[in-house]
Formats: structure tokens, C-alpha cells, sequence
């Protein structure tokens, strides 16, 4: 199965293959200013499973998240993909541009601690920190 993410105004878009390797929501400080949320969803997928990056990018490197690199589309500014030290040989993407097919549910929460009361996790989700 392939998955092709777009950014807002359909110019930049991002394909990959199979689910992701980490499909989460984070509750940390960085992922609620970076989609302006509660939390961010990210997922990751191993490079080798990114099949096609196009249309124009500007990247930025976030000061809460030292050696992370964003890309988002140059047009309309959506965030589209990321590299971070973290997971070395894969690629971040935020889990709402994926829309048909959309990705599975999350399996996890992470930063929980942080998570804004009004928000309940399911409980099956695993809980980090």
C-alpha cells in the first residue's frame, strides 16, 4: 500500500510505502507550537519506504529540537516531512496530511505527562513518559 501526504495548497506532497514504523502523538512543548494543537501527530517511516518527495521546499531548523531539520512546502508553508537524530534512518511526516488513505490509528503517546487534561488517550495507546 502507498500513501501519498499533500501539503494545504496541493503543490509539495510526500509518498510512502506500508504503515509507519512509530505512529504517535506528542504532548511536549515543541509539537503543541508546531501544529498549534494540543499535540502533534507524527509518524515515521524508514527511508527506503519514502518513495517520492516533490514540489518546493524551505527548511528550518527548530531551536527545541537541535539537529532536527523541517521541510515544508515553500508555497503555502505546510510541514511536510522532518529528519531528526532520533530515528537516523527514517523520515518524520505530521500524520494529518495523509488523508485517503488516511494512516492508522496512533499506537502511542509520548511526553504524556504533558497532555492538556481535557484530552483522554485511549487507553490501549502505550505511554511514554
Amino acid at each position: 500500500m502507498t500513501r501519498t501526504g499533500t501539503c494545504c495548497c496541493g503543490s509539495a506532497s510526500i509518498t510512502v510505502k506500508d504503515d509507519p514504523i512509530l505512529n504517535g502523538v506528542c504532548h511536549c512543548n515543541d509539537c503543541k507550537r508546531r501544529t498549534g494543537s494540543a499535540f502533534g501527530w507524527s509518524a515515521y517511516f524508514p527511508d527506503e519506504r519514502v518513495l517520492e518527495k516533490s514540489g518546493a521546499w524551505v527548511s528550518y531548523q527548530p531551536k527545541a529540537q537541535p539537529g532536527q531539520i523541517r521541510y515544508a512546502c515553500k508555497i503555502c508553508n505546510t510541514l511536510m516531512w522532518w529528519k531528526a537524530p532520533i530515528l537516523k534512518n527514517a523520515t518524520g511526516t505530521p500524520g494529518g496530511i495523509f488523508l485517503d488513505p488516511p494512516l492508522p490509528e496512533p499506537e502511542g503517546t509520548y511526553q504524556h505527562k504533558d497532555h492538556v487534561v481535557w484530552f483522554d488517550v485511549p487507553e490501549n495507546w502505550n505511554r511514554v513518559s
